[in-house]
Formats: structure tokens, sequence, C-alpha cells
């Protein structure tokens, strides 16, 4: 079964980037080809004469999100693998890129580029909302967002099943916007206000005692045990590809890392091996 993926977002956030990390991985990447012409192409692809087994298609701000959503509908119906992956940025840095390489912004037709850029956000917002996966490269370069993508496409020799990942991050270094879910661990016993503790992180096993031995964290991973139970299997059945779990602490340091670290842990025990990612833990927290 030809298995498809859109790779959609705002100008200038890295779509040609991701499309270059999938064409590398042996997928037949096509950009800019209109909607009506999708399912034409997949159904080529499908013949018993042809080698062609995963297809990505590059869509930007001309791709109607109301044209998408039926043909990927279809596509889901007919059994085959589909994934939407949508690239975002903050607004200041997709200025900071045009300028840095002077290219027309798609939707600058008269207005500043900060407004062209909003526009293209109000756009495509449908699709952000209807994405497997959002990936902010607001603070990537683009080896890292080749690593980024690498990652989320590193289950295509064979495995199937919904990817996981789970990420700590600072409240104070703001919230991420590229996840499903995000959790508050602030509640829980805090190690910055102990002297020997402050200079660790939550990946050593003093900091984790001092987090996860309180009756509060214990109650806390047992309901989220119980929330995982009903969410893992129902996203999957609704063919969701990825599911992305964010902790957050005030510094991202301590809390957000212990938690972090013990929900990965009880992961793998489920049989899931997520990709975990402490993003601020190496900022003075």
């Amino acid at each position: 079964m030809t298995e498809f993926v859109v790779i959609t977002g705002l100008s200038g956030a890295g779509r040609s980037t991701a499309a270059d990390v999938l064409e590398d991985r042996g997928w037949f990447v096509i950009d800019n080809l209109p909607v009506s012409l999708m399912p034409k192409v997949l159904e080529l692809a499908a013949q018993p004469s042809s080698d062609i087994e995963r297809v990505a298609f590059v869509a930007g701000w001309n791709s109607s999100a109301t044209e998408l959503a039926p043909m990927l509908g279809g596509l889901r119906a007919s059994g085959s693998r589909v994934r939407i992956l949508f690239l975002d940025a903050s607004t200041d840095v997709l200025i900071r890129r045009y300028e840095s390489t002077r290219r027309r912004h798609p939707f600058s037709d008269g207005e500043q580029l900060g407004v062209a850029i909003e526009q293209e956000r109000g756009q495509l917002e449908h699709l952000r909302a209807d994405a497997d996966v959002v990936v902010d490269t607001s603070d990537l370069n683009v080896h890292q967002l080749r690593d980024r993508v690498g990652e989320l496409f590193s289950d295509d020799e064979g495995t199937s099943g919904m990817q996981v990942s789970v990420l700590s991050f600072g409240f104070k270094h703001g919230i991420p916007v590229d996840v499903d879910m995000v959790l508050d661990c602030r509640f829980l016993p805090n190690p910055h206000w102990v002297d020997e503790l402050r200079p660790l992180t939550g990946t050593h096993a003093a900091v984790r005692d001092h987090v996860l031995g309180s009756d509060l964290a214990q109650g806390f991973l047992e309901r989220l045990d119980g929330l995982l139970d009903v969410l893992l299997p129902a996203f999957e059945a609704e063919g969701k590809a990825y599911l992305s779990v964010a902790f957050g602490c005030t510094g991202g340091r301590h809390r957000s890392v212990a938690i972090g670290e013990e929900v990965a842990r009880r992961l793998r025990e489920r049989g899931i091996e997520p990709r975990i990612t402490h993003r601020d833990v190496g900022k003075e927290g």
C-alpha cells in the first residue's frame, strides 16, 4: 500500500528542507502539484508495474485546505497511510529569514512583510489544525531541522504504530507551540530550593528521587497512566501517526525533566519507544 505525506506550512519555515530529507530517504517528492491531480499520481503509483511506494507532496499557500481535506479523507478510507507534516515558525523569525534571502513573500503584494506572513498563517490555519505533527522551526537551523524530520520518519523501514514524543520545558522560556498536550508540573516539590540539588538536573538520581518521592507526584503519575490508557489506543484508532506530550516547570531543568524521564520509562514498559527531548535543561534555571 502506497504511503502518502503532505509537507505543508508557512513559506520560509522549511518545507524545501523537509522535502529534501524525504527525497534522500527514497520518497517520490512532488512540489506544487494541484490538489486535483494528487489522486492520479497515487493511482499511477499503485499500478503493479510501479516501484513507487512512498509519495510526498509539498503543498504551499496555493493549496486549498478545503480541497485537501476530502482528498485526504478518501485516501485514508482506501487504506493508504496518510500523514500531514506542518512546518511553522514565529513571524519575527520568518521576517529575518526573508530579509536575509531578499526573496519575495507570496502574500506580499503591496503589504508589509509581517502582514503578509500573518495573512498566509490565516490561510493555512485549517491545514495546521488537521496536521499529524507540527514542527516549530523558529529555533532550528537547517541541520537540526533535517535531523528532526529524519527522526519523525525513522519508522519508515517497515514498523508501524503511533510515534510518541515527550518534551520537557521551562515556562519562563516560552510554551512550546508544536505539541499536542501541555501538562504543568509546577505544583511538585521544587529542587531549586535545595542547595545541593540546584546545580543538578532532573536526569540525576537525587533530583529524580526528590521530585518523584512525594505522594503528590505518585498520584499525578498514576492518573496520567490512566489518561494514557484511554488516549493512546483512541488516537491510534483514529489514525493519528504522532502524539507529543510536554511537561513544564519554571526553568525546565528539574521537575519537568524528572517527570518526562519517568513518563518515557513507563511508555517503554508499554512497548512504546518515545522520543524524549529536554528543551531547556541547559539554560539558566
